[in-house]
């Protein structure tokens, strides 16, 4: 991900005018490191077991936000897997 895309992205889900971290603005952020690693670099290297583990890592880490949003503000998790496309979390 170059740096204007992730400035995109930080601009589209920030919540305040110097929101960098937010957990929707990290969400949103490793939903593209996601997208990206499984659409591309994994088609094309299906035997690369280590970015396999980091792509999990990833996954579980976005879980933990996804939760952590659910348990806060129930109407920012709506609308973030919503804008997203991702499942709902189960807990």
């Amino acid at each position: 991900m170059d740096k204007a895309r992730k400035q995109e992205i930080i601009a589209k889900f920030k919540t305040s005018e110097n929101d960098t971290g937010s957990a929707q603005v990290q969400i949103a952020l490793l939903t593209e490191r996601i997208n990206h690693l499984n659409e591309q670099h994994l088609n094309s290297n299906p035997k690369d077991k280590h970015s396999r583990r980091g792509l999990l890592q990833m996954v579980g880490k976005r879980k933990g936000f996804l939760l952590y949003l659910k348990e806060r503000d129930i109407e920012a998790y709506r609308a973030i897997i919503k804008e997203l496309g991702i499942r709902d979390t189960v807990k």
